[in-house]
């Protein structure tokens, strides 16, 4: 205990580290997979646009990339990283790595999400006269956003997860906090600290998007 109390103020740091690189993976990454979820979805046989080339194109796309498993990815994704953000080690070559192994795995799930839409809905609304586009953002995504929520959540749960190896590249947050100075020192106190609080940073997070989409489809 007494160790885990001199290094407050660094694992304050690795908890406020996490959050970042989690949040701002989240926002790239879930982003990005929002944009590839809905082309797969619309450019689908049958769909609002289809088109079979770019359908299979993005399906090859994700389906290469999406089952690497991370560990090998961040460091496959290495040189890329140093092209795009000038680093292939510290916390922006592990957002960037973690942004590209989100936005694939996200564009599954929106994809899947926008699949439960009622397709007599999106119909109806080509019908009144609305273009692709238009009924994409006002039909499609709103009709599907209880479950896009409840996707994310569960996204952010595993961006949470894969983080947690940041120090593979030189990154901070809790996972490296926990392998440096828990770990590697043979502290379970400290490994352990670490471990509840990521586990406190889940609960809340899913709490909260649980609770967000049960709102949004009782409307």
């Amino acid at each position: 205990m007494d160790r885990l109390i001199e290094l407050d103020s660094l694992f304050a740091e690795a908890a406020l580290e996490t959050l970042y690189i989690v949040a701002v993976t989240l926002g790239i990454g879930g982003a990005g997979g929002l944009l590839l979820g809905v082309l797969l979805y619309t450019t689908r046989a049958g769909g609002i646009a289809p088109q079979r080339a770019v359908h299979v194109g993005l399906n090859l796309l994700v389906n290469f990339f999406r089952p690497i498993p991370f560990v090998i990815f961040i460091a496959a994704a290495q040189p890329l990283a140093r092209l795009v953000v000038g680093i292939g080690i510290g916390n922006r070559a592990l957002i960037f790595a973690l942004s590209l192994a989100a936005a694939f795995g996200i564009s599954r799930i929106v994809e899947q999400n926008l699949v439960s839409v009622d397709p007599g809905v999106l119909e109806a609304s080509r019908a009144m006269g609305a273009g692709r586009l238009r009924t994409t953002l006002t039909v499609l995504l709103p009709e599907a956003f209880g479950p896009l929520i409840l996707g994310y959540t569960f996204a952010f749960v595993a961006i949470v997860d894969m983080a947690a190896i940041a120090g593979v590249v030189g990154g901070g947050g809790l996972g490296a906090f926990a392998l440096t100075y828990g770990y590697r020192q043979y502290d379970p106190l400290v490994t352990w600290a670490a471990v509840l609080v990521i586990i406190a940073f889940v609960q809340l997070v899913q709490f909260g998007g649980n609770r967000a989409a049960r709102r949004v489809m009782r409307r």
